[in-house]
């Protein structure tokens, strides 16, 4: 599979995300936070992991920050020039 640290994956049988801490040749260490944030250390077999594939380059709800931000300013810069064209 040729995990490393700083993988993440999840159990095969389903669950949270793991972040792989350590591999050798027979153990993958893995930690992950609780639900009530308490910190989780365990070794696994490298056969109950799935490698989990991570895009970064989206926030949660599909947009891009960059674009998020530049519509934001260009709304405001349409009210304002709205608003100045009600008082003239």
């Amino acid at each position: 599979m040729g995990l490393k640290a700083g993988d993440v994956v999840v159990l095969k049988s389903g669950g949270q995300a793991l972040t792989v801490a350590e591999v050798t040749d027979e153990m993958v260490e893995c930690v992950w936070i609780g639900e009530e944030g308490d910190l989780f250390r365990e070794k696994l077999p490298p056969a109950v992991l799935d490698l989990v594939h991570i895009d970064l380059s989206d926030d949660e709800d599909g947009h891009d920050e960059d674009e998020d931000r530049e519509e934001d300013e260009s709304e405001d810069g349409d009210h304002r020039a709205k608003k100045k064209a009600e008082v003239a």
